[in-house]
């Protein structure tokens, strides 16, 4: 049995089938002699340049072992399939324990994204705290300045002398 790593990249518009792409897949192999020891969904990326008119692709990356005379039979069956744009079989001396770095930049990005996300939902509030606090503080500016020109004018009684006289002069 020879070790293989499968990166399939398919439509992106398929993205909310990628579950039953994976059974359809795996019933494939398996109808090949092909066991799957690990599959990873990676999820939605920028492809380097368009391909069918498509610029991301949602990719998935298996591990597999099987018969390397059946690997032609799998190719075949697949590469009519229209929801794939891109695939590509790759012989590995031995399959990866842990996760692939494709893997583990999808998650760091998605975190990186929830982390902006969640800090500018933040700095917005901080933001709207700040802008509410300088409007009141201009409005009780606003009501000082109207209290004191009330009070200013409360205690010149020449103001009201001017006003009364120009009503004369009329």
């Amino acid at each position: 049995m020879k070790k293989y790593e499968a990166v399939i990249i398919l439509n992106p518009n398929l993205s909310s089938k990628v579950g039953e792409f994976t059974k359809k897949f795996e019933k494939t192999l398996s109808e090949s002699s092909f066991s799957v020891k690990k599959c990873e969904d990676i999820g939605r990326r920028q492809l380097s340049y368009s391909i069918n008119n498509h610029n991301k692709g949602h990719y998935l990356i298996f591990n597999i072992e099987g018969d390397p005379t059946k690997l032609i039979d799998v190719e075949n069956k697949i590469k009519y399939d229209e929801s794939i744009i891109r695939h590509l079989f790759m012989s590995v001396k031995e399959h990866s324990e842990g996760d692939s770095q494709l893997f583990l930049d999808s998650k760091n990005n998605k975190h990186e994204i929830e982390d902006d996300n969640e800090t500018t939902s933040k700095s917005k509030d901080s933001q709207t705290k700040q802008d509410d606090e300088e409007k009141s503080n201009k409005d009780s500016q606003k009501s000082e300045d109207n209290e004191s020109s009330n009070e200013d004018q409360k205690k010149d009684p020449s103001i009201d002398n001017i006003d009364d006289k120009e009503k004369d002069d009329e």
